[in-house]
């Protein structure tokens, strides 16, 4: 790896500005003297008022793209450094990652060469090293299980069976189940003892597998007694998370013999608190190959979870390949200084893309699947479209202004018009794709943020409002939308959408479910109004968020602060009156990907808020125990 020629360093004042100001100053670390270039940086906390700059010229601004020149004549010698100031900020900065998260420099030749960036600082105050987050924990029983069972009545012993194997007699579907756990357990934890054996050992236990209809669907029961466990359970998902918590004992007290125990006595009896046990996962403003993608789906299966919501198209790119529209991973998916989609989020100088083959697709939703994950897809329109319009311009309004309105994330006109009938015919080829590569019964079409003013200056737009007797941009999205499920109707699909879903008289309720994300009230009012509901607050459930206060805590803020105890704390069903509680479906995590440069950031903002949730989604209520799930977290697998 070579060492940039040029970095950037930035700090954030609170004065200068309504939301304080930055600070940039460019080195020059190259032997050459530098002169007509321009700066390029990527941020989340954006410019808004170009004149309010400093010793620099303000040139553009795309989203998060932002580009500055120097004053006339400048030339920066070998060790000098240029600093300029910029002060017309959308809001504050409150976190290390609200600054610079990417450069470039555009040399006088044309030439795009990356630049160093170094943490954002804040002026006049000191880093202080980040708090504990995660106490020691305390156990009132010795047993490493995620998420805690529904009921424990079980005696810990003092060693632990070498391997345990299913009993001689065991069905082939007995034995492939065990494989299957076994193979996830290999993966996850690539150095440790394997807790199976599909040879009985002397010293180990036998498994004598009993199916069992009077066990809740997805449960099971374990019961200890001499050198035999029965488990017994009801179905495949039951077997599987039966077999799943008992690699989970065995590990643990293998692991950590201090901490844990194998049980030598007694019964653990289980099922899920929720049918829906959700995680979200953004690849558009970051790609994850498929092997992290599969990567995420065993941490999923491991803690029971049983939903993986992949956001796979939004602004900054589309990842799923469409055969009948092969630009949509061409154009709508690369971003780079001279591309149509311009740097975001941390890309530099060099043009990044990647996308999901419908190959990619099959082995992963295959994947999923024999580990009981439901893989719900979502492309996410008519907002969040700027790659896809990118790709086809073709579905805007030329008549329309191009920057008539914005995206709260600072998009224009990114919204797919309802009045244009080529984008209907559009997203019906690619539903028709899409029913082909999953069988989930939901398909997830977003439905969120499509900005207040949107297609109001397009001609067509017009039309189509004085045509149906409607006004407004959520009437037109409302109106948009309810095509849009009868297109999933039709293919013999539900349709899944965040609670925007719902406004400007929103779809039938009826076979749709929405994901609640604003605030925890928002789930209340769609159950009220007849929608099956998934809570996902982003003040307990984005994982994207910051876990606590101090500047130096990496994540977005505008849910607030949400550190791990919150999130297991909160309880989702909160004040949902009983006549409303069967509209609640479960609770869901969200991973929002644009502060994830790296995956030391990924596991840091992840984990433990992802087990923590997967408890929320499983265990009672009553059960729960923050100390006990502090001291067990400490075991749980990372990407």
């Amino acid at each position: 790896m070579t060492t940039s020629p040029y970095r950037l360093e930035t700090t954030w004042q609170p004065d200068g500005g309504p939301f304080g100001r930055f600070t940039f100053t460019l080195f020059n670390v190259s032997d050459a003297a530098l002169s007509g270039f321009k700066l390029v940086y990527t941020s989340l906390t954006r410019v808004i008022d170009p004149e309010a700059c400093e010793n620099a010229v303000f040139l553009r601004r795309n989203a998060n793209f932002h580009e500055f020149g120097p004053p006339a004549g400048l030339v920066l010698q070998p060790g000098e450094g240029w600093t300029f100031t910029v002060s017309g900020l959308h809001r504050t900065a409150k976190h290390c990652t609200d600054g610079a998260k990417s450069a470039y420099l555009t040399l006088s030749d044309g030439r795009h060469v990356d630049v160093a960036v170094s943490d954002l600082l804040l002026e006049g105050a000191v880093n202080e090293p980040p708090p504990v987050l995660l106490p020691e924990g305390k156990l009132d029983l010795p047993f490493a299980l995620q998420p805690w069972p529904a009921e424990i009545d079980a005696k810990p012993g003092e060693g632990f069976p070498v391997v345990l194997s299913p009993a001689p007699g065991s069905s082939p579907e007995d034995i492939r189940a065990v494989s299957t756990v076994l193979a996830l357990f290999h993966r996850l934890f690539e150095s440790s003892h394997a807790p199976f054996n599909l040879k009985p050992s002397p010293q180990g236990r036998t498994i004598t597998f009993r199916q069992d209809a009077g066990i809740a669907k997805e449960g099971y029961r374990l019961d200890f007694s001499g050198e035999t466990i029965v488990l017994a359970y009801a179905d495949a998902s039951g077997r599987r998370y039966g077999l799943t918590s008992l690699a989970q004992l065995l590990e643990g007290a293998r692991s950590k013999p201090d901490l844990f125990r194998f049980p030598v006595s007694g019964s653990i009896s289980d099922k899920p608190r929720y049918g829906w046990r959700g995680c979200h996962l953004d690849v558009s403003r970051q790609f994850y190959p498929a092997a992290d993608i599969n990567r995420l789906i065993d941490i999923l299966a491991w803690f029971k979870m049983n939903i993986f919501h992949w956001h796979l198209t939004d602004d900054e790119a589309w990842r799923l390949e469409i055969k009948a529209y092969p630009q949509l991973t061409t154009t709508g998916v690369l971003r780079g200084p001279d591309e149509p989609l311009l740097p975001q989020l941390g890309n530099g100088a060099t043009p990044v893309g990647g996308f999901y083959s419908q190959d990619d697709v099959r082995a992963i939703v295959a994947h999923a699947d024999s580990l009981g994950v439901e893989v719900i897809p979502e492309i996410d329109i008519p907002g969040h479209s700027t790659a896809t319009l990118a790709a086809l311009p073709e579905l805007s309004d030329g008549q329309e202004a191009p920057e008539s309105y914005r995206s709260v994330q600072g998009y224009p006109n990114n919204a797919l018009n309802p009045a244009i009938e080529l984008t209907y015919t559009f997203l019906e080829k690619v539903f028709d794709e899409m029913v082909e590569l999953f069988p989930s019964s939901y398909i997830h079409i977003g439905g969120d943020e499509v900005a207040n003013g949107s297609w109001l200056a397009s001609p067509l737009a017009k039309k189509l409002m004085d045509r149906e007797g409607i006004s407004g941009t959520f009437a037109l999205q409302s109106y948009f939308l309810k095509r849009i499920k009868a297109m999933l109707t039709a293919r013999g699909r539900k349709l899944a959408g965040w609670n925007e879903v719902a406004h400007g008289g929103g779809v039938d309720p009826k076979d749709s479910l929405l994901i609640a994300w604003e605030k925890p009230e928002v789930g209340m009012e769609l159950a009220r109004s007849g929608y099956d509901v998934v809570m996902s607050p982003g003040q307990a459930y984005y994982l994207d968020m910051v876990q606590a206060e101090a500047f130096q805590e990496p994540g977005a803020s505008w849910a607030g602060t949400v550190p791990p105890v919150h999130t297991y704390t909160y309880d989702a069903e909160g004040d949902f009156p009983d006549d409303l509680k069967d509209r609640m479906k479960g609770v869901q995590a969200c991973i929002w990907c644009e502060h994830f440069l790296s995956r030391g950031y990924f596991n840091r903002l992840v984990f433990p808020r992802l087990p923590a949730i997967a408890e929320a989604a499983w265990t009672p209520k009553a059960n729960k125990d923050w100390q006990r799930f502090a001291a067990i977290v400490r075991l749980t697998p990372v990407l």
